[in-house]
C-alpha cells in the first residue's frame, strides 16, 4: 500500500425498494446493489463521481481490501493527488446489473423461487445496467453528478447516461468504447457463449446445486476474449516466439510458446473469480448496445447536454480509434462541448487500465473546473482613489504590473487604474489618480466560466479583470496571459 492510495476500504450494499423495470419489459425485484465510495461527498453535493466498470470488473476500483494482494482496478487513477483526486472528489463505483461481485445477477436468489436465477435471469441492456446506476446515485441524494468515467463496457455506460440523463452530469468521458456494438465485437461475443454452453457441466444453466462450475467453457470464453484485449506488438513484445518451461519444440500438442501458458493461467484465473451466467448475460448487454435512432447516432446523441471527453487507443483493435471519432463526429453535429485525445500506446485494449501517466493527464486535465478560481492571482496589488499617480506609477514599476484594482479602505472595487490611463495623464496633467481612472470597471466572479470571462474580455477587448465577491470586495485578478496558458 502506498501513501497515494485511498487504503484499506469495503464493499457496501444498496437495496433498492422499488421494483426495475428492464427494456424487455421484465420486472426485477429485491435488487441489490454492490458499490464502494472514496472520499468525501461535499456539503454541496457537487463533486461527486461516478466510475462505470468493464465486463468483467466490479465495484472495488481502488484502495485495498483486508488481506488483498493487490489494490482495485483503477488503483492508478484514483487517490489523493491522482487525477481522481479523492482529497478533491467524492468517487462512486458500483458492480452492475448481472454481475456476480454482489449486485443482483443470475447467481443471485430469485425471490419467487428460492433458488438461483441461473439462466431464468432477464435479459438485461446497459440502459438497464444505467437505471440501477441511477438509483444508487439518488440514495445519495446527489442532484447532478461532477462527471461518469468508463472504459469499454463502461464507456458504453457512460454514453447512456448522457443519452438517460443528460442533465444528470456536467462531464462525461467514454474511453476505448463505441456507441454500438459492430459485427466483428458481437462474434467474439457470441464465440464465447457458445464455449460456454458447450461445457457440459454448465448444465443449460443450472449448475449451482451441482457443485460443479463450467471451468472449462468459462476459461475459453476468458481466453478468447483476452486475445481482443493486448495488441500484436504487446503480444510480440511479451512473448514473441518464447519457449514455456523447454528448450525446443515437442512436435505435439502440448503448450510449446509461452503465449499459450499465458492465455491458459488467464482463463484458469478467471474461473476462479467469475460466474459463467454472469458472463453470458453481460456479453449479451454489450451486443445489444446501440445508440443510434433510425441509423443515425447523431439523432441517438440530440439530447446531450454534459462536456465530453472522448479518449480512445491507438493500438485497440476491439474498440479501434475510428469508433471514437464516430462518437466525436456525431456529438459535434449536435453542438455539444467535445473533445478528444488517443492514448499512444502498444498495450492495445487494455491501455486504459494500464498507462498511468497519459490517463492521469488527459484525466485531469478535462476534470480540472476551469473557474476563474483555479487560475485568479489572489495576491494582488490594489490603491486607494485619493492617491496621486505618481503613486501609481511607481506601484506599477515596482510590481511589475500594467492594471490597478482602485478599492474604497474596506477593499470594494470602485474602478481600475491601466498604464494607458497613466499615459494619459501625462499627456493631460492630471495629478490625481480619481481623475484618470476607469470607473465603469467590467469584473468577474470566482466562479465564473473561464469560457465565459475570455468571451467578455474578447468583446471589451481588455487583458484584465478584476474578480470580487457578492459584496465587490476584490479577491483577485485575472489575465489573458492566464487565460491562454490554461487553455493551451
Amino acid at each position: 500500500m502506498t501513501k497515494e492510495s485511498v487504503g484499506i476500504v469495503e464493499t457496501k450494499y444498496l437495496n433498492i425498494e422499488e421494483p426495475i423495470e428492464l427494456d424487455s419489459g421484465k420486472i426485477l425485484e429485491n435488487v441489490t446493489v454492490a458499490y464502494e465510495t472514496y472520499g468525501e461527498l461535499n456539503k454541496e453535493k457537487s463533486n461527486a463521481i461516478l466510475i462505470c466498470h468493464a465486463l468483467t470488473g466490479d465495484a472495488h476500483a481502488a484502495g485495498w481490501h483486508e488481506g488483498d494482494r493487490k489494490p482495485g482496478w483503477w488503483e492508478i487513477v484514483i487517490g489523493p493527488g491522482k487525477a481522481l483526486d479523492t482529497k478533491k472528489y467524492f468517487i462512486i463505483c458500483s458492480n452492475v446489473l448481472g454481475g456476480c461481485k454482489g449486485t443482483t445477477g443470475p447467481s443471485s436468489i430469485n425471490p419467487s423461487t428460492g433458488k438461483e436465477y441461473g439462466i431464468d435471469f432477464p435479459v438485461i441492456t446497459i440502459k438497464d445496467m444505467v437505471k440501477v446506476q441511477k438509483k444508487l446515485v439518488d440514495s445519495f441524494r446527489i442532484d447532478q453528478l461532477y462527471a461518469v468515467i468508463g472504459g469499454s463496457m463502461g464507456g458504453m455506460q457512460v454514453l447512456q447516461w448522457l443519452v438517460s440523463y443528460p442533465q444528470m452530469m456536467k462531464k462525461a468521458i467514454p474511453m476505448a468504447t463505441a456507441a454500438m456494438s459492430s459485427p466483428q465485437q458481437i462474434a467474439f461475443n457470441e464465440v464465447g457463449r457458445q464455449a460456454i454452453f458447450s461445457d457440459p457441466d454448465w448444465n443449460k444453466g443450472n449448475y449451482y446445486e451441482t457443485g460443479k462450475k463450467p471451468k472449462n467453457g468459462l476459461s475459453l470464453a476468458r481466453m478468447i476474449a483476452h486475445i481482443t484485449y493486448l495488441s500484436d506488438e504487446s503480444m510480440d513484445i511479451k512473448f514473441g516466439r518464447g519457449l514455456q518451461d523447454k528448450d525446443e519444440i515437442s512436435y505435439d500438442f502440448t503448450m510449446d510458446f509461452q503465449v499459450e501458458s499465458y492465455l491458459h493461467h488467464q482463463g484458469e484465473s478467471f474461473v476462479k473469480r467469475f460466474d459463467a451466467n454472469s458472463y453470458l448475460f453481460i456479453t449479451k448487454a454489450v451486443d445489444l448496445f446501440d445508440l443510434s435512432i433510425n441509423d443515425s447516432l447523431i439523432d441517438g446523441f440530440k439530447t446531450v447536454e454534459a462536456i465530453v471527453e472522448v479518449i480512445s487507443v491507438d493500438s485497440d483493435w476491439l474498440y479501434p480509434t475510428e469508433q471514437s471519432n464516430d462518437i466525436v463526429t456525431a456529438l459535434n453535429a449536435n453542438d455539444v462541448e467535445v473533445s478528444f485525445s488517443e492514448i499512444r500506446s502498444n498495450y492495445g485494449h487494455d491501455a486504459f487500465l494500464l498507462e498511468k501517466g497519459q490517463l492521469n493527464f488527459i484525466l485531469s486535465k478535462f476534470l480540472a473546473s476551469n473557474v476563474v478560481r483555479d487560475v485568479m492571482k489572489e495576491v494582488i496589488v490594489t490603491i486607494k482613489e485619493n492617491a496621486d499617480v505618481v503613486d501609481a506609477a511607481k506601484l506599477m514599476l515596482d510590481k511589475q504590473v500594467t492594471h490597478i484594482p482602485v478599492v474604497t479602505d474596506d477593499y470594494k472595487l470602485i474602478g481600475i487604474v491601466t498604464s494607458w490611463d497613466l499615459s494619459k495623464s501625462i499627456a493631460t496633467n492630471f495629478k490625481k489618480l480619481k481623475d484618470i481612472m476607469t470607473t465603469t470597471v467590467k469584473y468577474c466572479y470566482a466562479d465564473d466560466s473561464i469560457e465565459s470571462v475570455a468571451r467578455m474580455m474578447n468583446e471589451y477587448d481588455i487583458s484584465s479583470l478584476p474578480v470580487v465577491d457578492e459584496n465587490m470586495v476584490v479577491l483577485g485578478i485575472i489575465t489573458t496571459d492566464q487565460i491562454s496558458h490554461l487553455l493551451s
